[in-house]
């Protein structure tokens, strides 16, 4: 490998990372010099006062999410020079208290002297501080803060949906928000697993220290021919030198991990938290001052100590109250001052018109739909926005979701310009199994009605998902028949939301190369209003408005012979013969088609009165209902075969046909003979 290669490799972050922790790794398979090793215990050192300034600097706790992390690597490499220096004091103690390098020898005189007894002590206290009181403390703040943050979580993601649903915040605001708050809750899990790291690095130094000592006295005796005076100055001293070495870069981190955790929704590095959040109470700085005047004269205890930090204290207090009259004072005078410029407002009353167009109301039982992992409730209403836009040319407005404690837990409503529109009942975690041909289910469960289209249905356990598919029912969960229920009820009222607005934004998203054509439609053939009700009257038919260039052709075509916005209607339905009967299509590629006899034809066109806009049906009400009951009977037949044959009229009637029809079978598509395209295959399959 020549320079360059070997430079390029070593630019390379990952790298060197993966060749850090097989150098940590090493130290517990491999021997270390003594010079290396001082340089390894340093790197120890620095590595965890690092991590404890890091931790005072940084803003809030999710900017250090690699905590954790760090929490191991450090831990594995104190453990690892533990390995290190044992197998050097083990080996080489009987040579003096400088067998295991100048670190460990200057930590061991500078904290022990010459009496190891106090070094014991003070190993033992630094064990006990970091095992006992910090680590146990945080741990437990880690847990608690991950059980919180994951119980706060269905209602934070509701209000972050809410919020983008409003439009109070975009798509991308709310990626970031869902993002932070994962972060959030697997941050504080993973503190809440990290702080068994240290708890464990604590309880290994202690069992460490013991061998070390126990069988550094033994080898020294028995192996060496020391005293036991010799033996027990030399091992003891290199082995406490030792712990404290590592101890003390052990409590650091742990400090750091303490102060981590603790600093909860606390925004802002360390001090100026401190700092502000104690200077805004100068009254508990004064009578602090006090107290330590007092305690300055009680005989017995030190003046001066005492006296110094009063003096201190009521300083500070005095300083900080002058400080807050002046910034009240300030504040008095700005507002004074806004509130003579500027005259009261009220507020509009425009604002309590504003509504929402399309609004899910959830019981709170039904929050976990909004979070529940695959099957979001909210992705998949922006996959009806998306498939509605493609399959309709309708652009559905935003959906607000929001939870109603007036509901019952398991309900929801849909309100349509506020007016309630629909509702229903779900199971979360359960499925609703339906039998397509209507049969009774045999699996165990609820029987209830499926909201959407009133079918016969059970809700029944996950356990059962493989046999329901198996028998061959139809199987959804409580998201999809939430959406289910939601896109029908949008489809049924499409024409209501499709407002002025929404038409002028399809004109205008249309491309460039059309844009001669609604120029020369609109408004000199037709107006703005007129165009929104040719699409109104296309939409309440489950016409897709997709092609508005041919709409707005077929409308330039019929505005030369009438301004009529009905038959200007029909005539776009006839350009879109081709749409309209694919659209309806059997699964053989044939357009099923039941005719209307030319007894009710004849009946129809008698019934009709006026001209133009005015023209209305005028029909006895026993024949209306002897035409219902007809269609009625015959469509319900071929329902039971599963079967949605097309009714076919005359072009004149076809307008008062439909609207009578829509009032007890919507769904029921009817077209004339003008919308049947010349290369569409048809199949009569029935006569009213």
């Amino acid at each position: 490998m020549d320079f360059a290669s070997l430079r390029s490799t070593l630019a390379r972050g990952d790298i060197l990372f993966a060749l850090a922790i097989l150098c940590i790794i090493s130290g517990l398979i491999f021997p270390f010099p003594t010079w290396l090793l001082d340089i390894a215990l340093a790197l120890s050192i620095t590595f965890s006062v690092l991590i404890l300034m890091t931790v005072l600097f940084i803003e809030r706790p999710l900017d250090f999410t690699t905590f954790p992390t760090t929490l191991l690597i450090a831990t594995m490499l104190r453990l690892s020079l533990n390995v290190a220096t044992t197998r050097i004091i083990l080996g080489e103690g009987n040579t003096g208290t400088d067998a295991a390098g100048h670190v460990i020898k200057a930590f061991g005189s500078f904290i022990m002297g010459d009496n190891f007894v106090i070094g014991i002590i003070v190993f033992a206290i630094l064990i006990i501080i970091n095992f006992v009181v910090i680590t146990k403390g945080s741990g437990r703040i880690a847990e608690v803060a991950a059980r919180f943050s994951l119980d706060a979580m269905p209602g934070k993601q509701m209000a972050i949906d809410s919020d983008m649903s409003a439009g109070l915040i975009t798509e991308d605001q709310a990626r970031t928000r869902r993002t932070e708050l994962e972060q959030e809750s697997n941050f504080y899990g993973a503190m809440d697993g990290a702080a068994k790291f240290v708890r464990g690095d604590a309880i290994a130094g202690l069992i460490i220290t013991f061998v070390n000592i126990i069988g550094g006295i033994i080898i020294g005796t028995v192996q060496y021919d020391l005293s036991m005076g010799d033996a027990t100055h030399n091992y003891t001293f290199l082995t406490v030198g030792d712990g404290l070495v590592t101890q003390i870069p052990a409590l650091l981190v742990s400090i750091a991990a303490g102060l981590l955790v603790s600093k909860g929704g606390v925004a802002g590095s360390a001090d100026k938290a401190l700092f502000k959040q104690f200077s805004q109470y100068p009254k508990g700085l004064a009578l602090t001052s006090g107290t330590m005047g007092m305690m300055a004269i009680i005989p017995g205890l030190p003046f001066l100590p005492f006296a110094v930090l009063a003096a201190a204290m009521g300083t500070l207090s005095y300083f900080l109250n002058k400080k807050s009259r002046e910034l009240a004072n300030q504040r008095v005078q700005i507002a004074a001052q806004e509130t003579a410029k500027a005259k009261p407002v009220e507020e509009p009353i425009s604002k309590s018109l504003a509504m929402d167009i399309i609004r899910l109301e959830l019981g709170y039982g039904l929050l976990t739909l909004v979070n529940a992992e695959g099957h979001k409730l909210t992705d998949q209403i922006k996959g009806l926005r998306r498939q509605l836009a493609e399959e309709m040319g309708f652009v559905l407005p935003s959906v607000r979701i929001q939870d109603n404690l007036q509901l019952t837990a398991s309900d929801y409503v849909v309100r349509i310009k506020e007016i309630e529109a629909g509702r229903g009942t779900v199971r979360p975690g359960m499925l609703l199994c339906m039998d397509p041909s209507g049969e009774p289910i045999t699996l165990p469960g609820e029987a209830t009605m499926e909201p959407t289209f009133g079918l016969p249905a059970m809700w029944i356990d996950e356990q059962y998902r493989e046999e329901a598919n198996f028998r061959g029912y139809t199987v959804v969960d409580s998201s999809t028949v939430v959406t289910t229920h939601l896109t029908e009820i949008v489809k049924d009222n499409m024409a209501d939301l499709l407002s002025y607005t929404e038409t002028q934004k399809l004109l205008d998203e249309m491309g460039k190369p059309f844009q001669k054509l609604v120029a020369d439609v609109i408004p000199s053939q037709i107006s703005l209003s007129g165009l929104q009700r040719v699409l109104q009257n296309l939409l309440s038919e489950r016409v897709s408005i997709r092609d508005l260039p041919t709409i707005l052709e077929g409308i330039s075509e019929a505005s030369l012979y009438t301004k009529s916005v009905a038959l200007i209607s029909e005539h776009v339905r006839s350009r879109l013969s081709r749409q309209i009967c694919t659209a309806n299509m059997n699964i053989h590629g044939m357009l099923p088609l039941i005719t209307l006899s030319p007894d009710w034809e004849q009946a129809f066109s008698e019934a009709l009165m006026g001209e133009g806009e005015e023209r209305q049906l005028v029909m006895a009400p026993s024949n209306l209902q002897q035409f219902i009951a007809r269609v009625r009977d015959i469509y319900e037949d071929f329902q039971s075969r599963g079967e949605a044959p097309v009714l076919l009229t005359s072009p004149g009637i076809r307008p008062y046909v439909r609207s009578v029809i829509e009032r007890f079978r919507p769904s029921t598509i009817v077209m004339s003979q003008n919308e049947v395209h010349p290369k569409v295959r048809i199949k009569t399959v029935g006569q009213v």
